[in-house]
């Protein structure tokens, strides 16, 4: 496994934790500024001034809480850019105490190298309900 590999591992371990966690501005860290988000029944989510609006709940309000898995497939790593391509689980409970959702499916990710970085740049996300 090359370093650049490991680095990419080690982006979706921290991105799932804090995804986990809440922590949206740990997020927010992983990503370029214009990332581009891909997801079914819906338009893309473009930059991450506009993840960060979708991923805060209004004020005084509690957030939902996200329980994820993801199962890295394959990852290619081509210069500065790199694919990957995963199983992806996530339940979402609502704090208002409705039955959580769970979606699964497959993921496409690119990634670009910035400053000697990985950052997720694009993500087609192929998540449905289970």
């Amino acid at each position: 496994m090359t370093t650049d590999e490991q680095q990419i591992r080690q982006l979706i371990a921290t991105w799932m934790s804090a995804c986990n966690a809440g922590d949206t501005p740990a997020v927010l860290t992983l990503m370029t500024d214009d990332v581009v988000f891909l997801r079914p029944g819906h338009p893309p989510m473009i930059g991450k001034q506009t993840f960060a609006a979708a991923a805060t709940p209004p004020p005084n309000s509690p957030a939902p809480q996200i329980d994820g898995t993801s199962d890295i497939q394959e990852i290619q790593v081509l210069g500065d850019w790199a694919f990957m391509w995963s199983k992806l689980v996530v339940t979402i409970t609502p704090p208002n105490g409705a039955a959580p959702m769970r979606r699964a499916g497959h993921t496409l990710t690119i990634f670009k190298k910035e400053a000697g970085r990985w950052l997720l740049a694009r993500d087609a996300n192929m998540l449905v309900a289970v």
